[in-house]
């Protein structure tokens, strides 16, 4: 009797898996459809013309974010500006040439440096080298907070102490309260696994969450202290309540923006891998839907150097999971029914 319940467990979950797999999958775009890192409608065009050697679109692009105080975009795009000139730097060395005091070059140019220096086997030394560079680009604009999250992500390689630390905070909070980015390198540098614990982590994220705008992506900043504690490993337990918590709030957050928005692309990747990692198996495949086709490479090359090839991975885990826990009728004739001594079903004169 245990042989055969054990056998018709195990049809059921084949079963389930094969008829509500392939259903689970509308709604979400092909394999081929999903795009690693996509650029939005304004940093596309500055990419392509920076492939050709031009900078004047991304010039222009830095210099509106910079005239409009759109900190959280000007921070994503010159972050993004900053990785293609690591890759081809001839259009940004051009730019750099022609307008050496241009203030958005000289944040470009701040980001790229510390990026460098963190690739570096000799990091502390070399990113303590390029502090004038960061100084240069916050006296570009004074109301700029974007060069203080570079100076608080610098701040992380160098061992700056914590009172250190907290001074560069002040400054970039006084610039933008509520600055994602800003948030995001003090998180980090209160993790476990560089100055601080998980405890410090967490009550960080959830204090600066409390006190987010509506609708702000800070909201959603415990979601990055969980998937710090279940990737980082180490120190104090945290329990289940507050990690479920987290997720909680940023689904919640996810839910504001619409569907296959770019802009909230990373955090809905991140709170995928957190809840994958919590087995919240229908609220990871709600979330998939919610990404569409805005694959990130955070968190996916934190685990994986394919990080579009992880991703559609764990996308057919999520639905192969979900699949298999959903109700199946069966008729009779699908039933594996124990057989007898004899040829054929078991019929009841055979018990």
């Amino acid at each position: 009797m245990g042989t055969t319940m054990a056998l018709l467990r195990a049809f059921l979950r084949t079963a389930r898996m094969a008829r509500n797999t392939s259903r689970l999958a509308a709604g979400l775009p092909a394999d081929d459809e999903v795009l690693l890192d996509a650029p939005d409608e304004r940093l596309g065009p500055a990419l392509v013309a920076a492939g050709r050697r031009e900078y004047g679109t991304a010039a222009k692009l830095l210099s509106t974010t910079r005239e409009a105080a759109e900190w959280e975009n000007r921070d994503r795009y010159a972050t993004r500006l900053a990785a293609f000139a690591h890759s081809r730097t001839e259009w940004f060395d051009d730019w750099c040439s022609d307008a050496p005091h241009d203030p958005d070059a000289l944040l470009v140019k701040a980001e790229l440096a510390v990026c460098r220096g963190w690739e570096s086997p000799a990091r502390a030394e070399l990113l303590r080298q390029v502090a004038p560079l960061i100084t240069a680009a916050a006296e570009g604009d004074p109301r700029d907070p974007v060069p203080w999250r570079i100076a608080l992500d610098h701040a992380r390689g160098t061992n700056t102490p914590h009172t250190a630390f907290e001074r560069l905070w002040a400054e970039a909070v006084r610039r933008s309260p509520h600055h994602y980015g800003c948030h995001v390198a003090a998180l980090q540098y209160l993790s476990a696994a560089w100055y601080g614990s998980h405890r410090e982590c967490f009550d960080f994220a959830e204090r600066a969450a409390q006190d987010a705008l509506p609708g702000s992506l800070v909201q959603a900043l415990p979601v990055r202290a969980a998937f710090a504690y279940l990737t980082e490993g180490g120190g104090a337990a945290v329990p289940r309540e507050r990690l479920d918590t987290a997720a909680d709030l940023a689904i919640a957050v996810s839910g504001e923006y619409a569907d296959a928005d770019p802009w909230p692309a990373e955090v809905r990747n991140l709170l995928t891998y957190v809840l994958i990692r919590l087995e919240r198996w229908q609220d990871a495949l709600a979330e998939l839907h919610r990404i569409g086709p805005y694959a990130t490479s955070f968190p996916w090359d934190r685990v994986s150097d394919d990080p579009l090839g992880q991703f559609l991975e764990l996308r057919d885990g999520i639905r192969i999971e979900v699949a298999s826990g959903m109700p199946l009728k069966l008729r009779n004739g699908d039933l594996p029914y124990p057989r007898s001594e004899h040829s054929g079903r078991a019929t009841s004169g055979d018990h």
